[in-house]
């Protein structure tokens, strides 16, 4: 089913996230619905807040759903490592039509369960370490707004201020 997208200044997207089960008996559906709604949006990647769920899971999907083996789940997600720089525009499904360049690492390794519960590691470099890294900061209470500083800052948020005025969310 797709669900509807939590938009900013919902507070169930800066909510603690109770760590998620993937034996509990709603986990698959709740996995199913927040594929099917990225691959909607469309978009590359999913958190479960962004669907108004407060627990720690995310998925990625470079691919949009154009190759169904690309899919990753993340549950209860840690960043272990992240080396380097990159610079490149971002966005997010919560905050539409809004993209703004945002530093992140080039490099990040993340340990996180998959669907069936099995703990592993996985590396990630450009878009895909940028994807890891704006999913786990969703899961964080983190919007990649947030990590924007100084006029850049003022302007997004005076951009979102003002779609939010003309009723665009």
């Amino acid at each position: 089913m797709i669900r509807d997208l939590v938009r900013y200044a919902d507070p169930r997207l800066f909510a603690p996230n109770a760590a998620a089960d993937p034996a509990a008996p709603d986990f698959p559906g709740l996995l199913a619905d927040m594929i099917e709604t990225c691959r909607a949006a469309p978009g590359i990647g999913l958190a479960a807040p962004q669907i108004g769920i407060n627990l720690r899971v995310a998925i990625v999907d470079l691919t949009v759903g154009a190759e169904p083996d690309a899919l990753v789940v993340l549950v209860n997600p840690e960043i272990l490592e992240a080396t380097g720089e990159q610079k490149e525009d971002e966005g997010c499904l919560s905050i539409p039509d809004v993209t703004e360049r945002v530093i992140r690492a080039a490099r990040v390794r993340v340990r996180a369960a998959d669907e069936t519960g099995k703990v592993r590691e996985l590396e990630g470099t450009g878009l895909l370490a940028r994807a890891f890294a704006h999913e786990v900061d969703h899961l964080n209470g983190t919007l990649f707004v947030d990590r924007l500083r100084g006029l850049k800052r003022e302007l997004t948020w005076k951009k979102i201020d003002r779609r939010k005025a003309k009723g665009l969310w």
